[in-house]
């Protein structure tokens, strides 16, 4: 191509349309030529705006202080003092943590003549010198019951009830010993959905258990879980709470109790009681004296809870072994050592359905059996792991 070909065949002058005298061969030419150009431009522009938000993406991130670099002499004790807050939060709150025995006086066991250990929790010490928080039906389970608090560096002292809210489900025990590791008391008012808590307690006599996990809910109702005239709001948490954890703390990242564990319903679905229901309770502490409500006419050793629709939906979602035809009745989530119900073999997790033949749909119908004295024996149709079971058990006067 000559230079006479090659001026007239720039690209301004291609797209104005001004090269139609010029030959086929050269028309094709000059536009491969002119998209090789143009398909150079736009890969480079496009490589351009690639740098830049990548350049964009990484000053952020090093903003945020993620890009802190590691580097590989660091000793690795340095790395986990810096990213174990988990392990922060338990150094600082586990000392305040107590394990509770309650033994039953009146029995004893055979090789060794102690009482017989009938259950077991936890609890938490709120003053240096020896008050310490539970739930009320880890104390109150039973008549003629002793109270053992175990602390942390092993002591074990003898332990004197004060004060009991069945109501809140909140209790004070109190231990002669001072100068004692207390643990700070939150606020349960302004926990957000997503937040980080861990619980300690002691489940199944293991003494400072660790659990974490997330604020599921801030306010759960009672009428929601079939609490009828409780008239609180519970935090619930994916956080594990075994059976031995109930009157433990939960504890947030700052190393405040927010809640006292109570309850557990399946896997990632646990109940606490917030903290500000504590503080109301510990200021009518001082003028409310030793309240155990009045014992019921027959004794069977169970605590219950109603599952409501919203409860059967969690659990059936969290439970492929869930059955389907389950849509209400009474879950067992502990059972007493020793008790009418433990002998009968009740255990925790089986859910009630129905007892000599009535259908039972929530907790106030098996209290309505249990003081109606028509029975001597309860035949209890229950099921557990999905199977539907009979059992038969014998309530035990009071």
């Amino acid at each position: 191509m000559n230079f006479v070909t090659r001026r007239l065949c720039t690209p301004k002058i291609v797209r104005a349309a001004k090269c139609q005298h010029l030959k086929p061969s050269v028309m094709s030419t000059a536009a491969v030529a002119v998209n090789q150009s143009q398909s150079r431009d736009s890969s480079l522009l496009d490589n351009l705006k690639y740098l830049m938000l990548l350049g964009s993406g990484y000053l952020v991130y090093q903003y945020l202080g993620f890009g802190t670099k590691v580097d590989a002499a660091t000793p690795v004790k340095n790395r986990r003092s810096q990213h174990n807050f988990i392990a922060d939060v338990v150094e600082e709150s586990a000392p305040s943590v107590v394990y509770i025995e309650i033994k039953d006086a009146t029995r004893k066991e055979f090789f060794t003549g102690q009482s017989i250990t009938i259950s077991n929790g936890s609890g938490f010490i709120i003053a240096e010198d020896g008050l310490i928080l539970t739930n009320a039906h880890v104390v109150a389970s039973k008549p003629n019951t002793n109270v053992i608090v175990k602390l942390l560096n092993g002591n074990i002292y003898q332990g004197a009830i004060e004060s009991v809210d069945m109501h809140s489900d909140l209790a004070t025990v109190r231990i002669n010993a001072n100068n004692l590791p207390a643990m700070k008391l939150g606020n349960s008012s302004d926990l957000r959905p997503g937040e980080f808590v861990v619980a300690i307690g002691s489940p199944l006599a293991l003494s400072n258990t660790v659990t974490s996990g997330v604020i599921s809910s801030t306010h759960r109702g009672s009428d929601e879980l079939g609490m009828r005239g409780k008239d609180m709001v519970y935090i619930q948490t994916d956080a594990a709470i075994n059976f031995g954890n109930s009157g433990g703390p939960l504890v947030n990242l700052d190393g405040e109790a927010i809640g006292v564990n109570s309850m557990k319903v399946t896997s990632g679905i646990s109940f606490a009681i917030p903290i500000d229901y504590v503080k109301a309770f510990l200021l009518q502490s001082s003028s409310v004296k030793k309240q155990v409500l009045p014992a019921a006419k027959r004794y069977m050793g169970i605590t219950m809870l109603t599952l409501t629709p919203q409860i059967v939906n969690e659990m059936r979602q969290r439970d492929q072994y869930f059955p389907a035809t389950i849509k209400e009745g009474v879950l067992v989530w502990k059972v007493i050592y020793g008790s009418p119900a433990d002998v009968g073999g009740l255990k925790p997790g089986d859910i009630v359905v129905s007892i000599n033949k009535k259908a039972i749909t929530k907790a106030n119908d098996v209290y309505d059996i249990l003081e109606s004295r028509d029975n001597y024996k309860l035949l209890m149709t229950i099921i557990r792991s999905g199977v539907y079971q009979e059992l038969v058990i014998v309530p035990q006067d009071t």
